[in-house]
């Protein structure tokens, strides 16, 4: 289905004025595009890092852009203005079938050369992936996976039936953005719509590397401004700020187990979930006076990011967990080789998780 977009500027306050529809300006030129993301990779998604820029192929094309997330997911992204022919789609899937065949050294080395040609502010990947998702890189498994983004003006129903049906049964992660320009003024704005929400459940990747069966025990990352002294004292792991980072705290339920580790500093505790997902401002602890929320106690760290006023999607939420051990924030376990993830909730497959639950196990002597 074709999406259309389009920008209506309201008149202030009463005056009875109807909307102005913005007049759309077009994209003159793919590189501004390009340029813009360059700048500013939200554009495209706030949780992307760019690793590189018309980046050559084996077999001597080149790349628009690649970008990594949090997971150590390759996003291969192909830029094209105006009517986007099923080529492009093609060209595409193509250039993804280089990108997963490449180690870790050999990205690293993309991100070299791009931090050096566009004098990015980090000369190294490691530095640029900390600095990012405030995990290290080795933490991750880099290029396990890939994803695939078409940008364009518009898409003909050919290409939008191919992309539908590869990322439904086609065992790829593909999937297309628009853009559109506006005019006003003399003032020029970008807009952009998904073609699939990049929120829903995300459909399989491909693997270049085998995974494990998850083991049922979940992984959470407790953010390093977040109370958690408190969190400890209280019984509770949360997060928010944005849906990205609240919605994952829905996957646990009551009796689940959970892995807690505060990023750039290693694993601080692990317990069992005794609640669902709540707004952090709503739920209440049982206390020697009385059930009380955070916002009646007075808390050792204090938790100001809660905002009973902000909309369900920038508030904080909570989970009430019942811990079995943990350990103050300056005692974390961290060492070289261990599961680490930006996503508030996961659900790891990788063998690297059963390796850190081994050695929490050994380290914290737990059965």
């Amino acid at each position: 289905m074709a999406i259309e977009q389009g920008i209506w500027k309201l008149a202030a306050g009463s005056s009875g004025e109807p909307p102005q529809k913005l007049r759309p300006a077009g994209l003159a030129d793919e590189g501004i595009l390009e340029e813009q993301i360059m700048q500013d990779v939200s554009i495209l998604n706030r949780d992307w890092l760019l690793i590189g820029r018309q980046v050559r192929t084996g077999f001597d094309k080149l790349i628009d852009l690649l970008a990594v997330d949090a997971n150590g997911t390759v996003i291969v992204i192909e830029l094209k203005r105006d009517k986007t022919p099923r080529d492009v789609v093609a060209q595409a899937i193509d250039y993804a079938s280089w990108v997963v065949t490449l180690a870790d050294y050999q990205l690293i080395e993309i991100y070299q050369d791009f931090a050096e040609r566009y004098e990015r502010p980090h000369a190294s990947l490691q530095e640029a992936f900390e600095d990012t998702f405030g995990v290290t890189l080795d933490s991750v498994t880099l290029n396990d996976s890939h994803q695939i983004v078409v940008a364009a003006t518009r898409l003909d129903p050919s290409s939008e039936r191919i992309i539908n049906y590869l990322n439904e049964h086609g065992q790829l992660s593909i999937n297309a953005m628009f853009f559109s320009a506006f005019e006003d003024g003399g003032n020029r704005y970008l807009s952009r719509a998904w073609m699939i929400d990049p929120d829903e459940p995300a459909q399989p990747v491909s693997n270049k590397s085998k995974k494990e069966p998850w083991n049922g025990e979940f992984y959470a990352s407790f953010g390093p401004d977040y109370p958690w002294e408190d969190a400890r004292r209280l019984g509770f792991i949360c997060g928010g700020g944005a849906a990205w980072y609240s919605k994952t705290l829905a996957m646990l339920s009551e009796g689940d187990r959970v892995w807690t580790y505060i990023p750039k500093t290693g694993y601080v505790g692990v317990g069992e979930v005794v609640g669902e997902r709540c707004r952090a401002e709503a739920y209440r602890f049982n206390t020697s006076e009385g059930p009380k929320t955070l916002l009646e106690m007075d808390l050792i760290e204090g938790y100001p990011h809660i905002n009973p006023a902000a909309d369900d999607d920038e508030a904080e939420y909570l989970v009430p967990v019942r811990w079995i051990h943990t350990v103050p924030r300056e005692d974390a376990f961290s060492e070289v080789g261990l599961f680490g993830n930006q996503n508030t909730v996961c659900k790891p497959t990788t063998p690297k998780w059963s390796h850190t639950i081994d050695r929490l196990k050994r380290v914290w002597r737990l059965e």
